[in-house]
């Protein structure tokens, strides 16, 4: 009888790295993908006041003065925020008082602006021109920016992906629509457009757990 040949089972070559190697490479690649956006000054290289820049939503128009959203964010964190709130105020507006902002010596800065160019239809481009200016000028202090998105008075919001995409580009947090769940909500508005004290509390409730979030109140 023909002897029968033993088969030859197929060999498959040894990877040089372990698999726990691989999966670790393929974990840390998915989290960089996830990882946060490069912040400009963070910390901040400058500064001693934290400042809000805005319009009467940072005025706090709508409410009793110590009811805005910097005075109560402030005790909530335990320190004055300085409020450049001016009602009616545009992007251009504010920047054209830039420079009293500076001389407060900012280290952190909250910028809310933009409301008043929809409802004044000014260009997009006019409003991101403007805000450009404006953050660039208080990172090149050294301050560190808090971009705070507002709704534009469109039926389409017109502001939410370019604000996002700006604060992207200069290294600025972006903390997006400031008025969700406040616009409309008869219990948090003082008319159609102001909070009052409780949309006020509701939004700095907000701020608070997003830049204790991102760590911006150990600056």
């Amino acid at each position: 009888m023909p002897t029968s040949r033993a088969r030859k089972s197929a060999t498959f070559p040894t990877p040089s790295l372990p698999f726990t190697w691989w999966l670790q490479l393929v974990v840390s690649l998915l989290l960089l993908g996830c990882a946060q956006p490069s912040l400009t000054n963070y910390p901040p290289k400058a500064g001693t006041a934290w400042v809000a820049l805005g319009d009467s939503l940072t005025a706090g128009i709508g409410a009793e003065p110590g009811d805005d959203y910097p005075s109560q964010l402030g005790r909530r964190l335990g320190r004055e925020i300085l409020n450049f709130g001016v009602p009616g105020d545009t992007t251009a507006d504010a920047l054209r008082r830039l420079d009293t902002v500076l001389a407060a010596d900012p280290r952190v800065v909250l910028v809310c602006l933009g409301g008043n160019d929809s409802l004044q239809r000014l260009p997009l481009e006019t409003t991101l021109t403007n805000l450009r200016a404006i953050i660039t000028g208080l990172q090149q202090h050294g301050a560190f920016v808090v971009l705070i998105g507002v709704r534009s008075a469109t039926v389409r919001d017109q502001y939410h992906r370019p604000f996002r995409q700006l604060a992207r580009e200069l290294g600025a947090l972006y903390i997006p629509n400031i008025l969700r769940d406040v616009l409309g909500n008869g219990a948090r508005m003082a008319d159609p457009i102001h909070p009052n004290a409780a949309g006020y509390a509701f939004i700095a409730e907000r701020l608070e757990r997003e830049l204790r979030a991102a760590k911006v109140t150990e600056f």
